[in-house]
């Protein structure tokens, strides 16, 4: 999984992906790392979402431009509009259940 390093990045990143994922984590956050390999599994289902980390220590201004304020904090967004956040405990079920309808939406959208 590509990391961005800067706000800008995360900015460029979510405007100009259509289903773009965006994961926040934080580098001494045990939970992230445990829930990042299943992220990126999950993920591998869905071709178009583009996936990117951040790390919040590293890129201070995501807090204020995307109200994380904690780690790990998921965020799926389509054509720049949020449509998915979850934070610290993740019920993956829900979360691909949102996902996949919101993928499958799209999906037909494109025939």
């Amino acid at each position: 999984m590509k990391k961005l390093q800067t706000i800008q990045e995360v900015l460029t990143f979510i405007n100009e992906s259509h289903l773009a994922f965006l994961y926040v984590s934080q580098e001494d956050c045990s939970v992230c790392h445990s829930l990042r390999p299943k992220l990126i599994e999950l993920l591998k289902n869905y071709s178009k979402i583009e996936l990117r980390e951040v790390e919040a220590e590293k890129v201070k201004e995501i807090s204020a431009e995307y109200l994380v304020f904690s780690a790990p904090t998921l965020l799926f967004f389509v054509d720049g509009k949020e449509y998915i956040r979850e934070g610290k405990f993740v019920q993956f079920k829900k979360l691909t259940e949102s996902i996949e309808q919101i993928y499958s939406f799209e999906e037909s959208q494109m025939l």
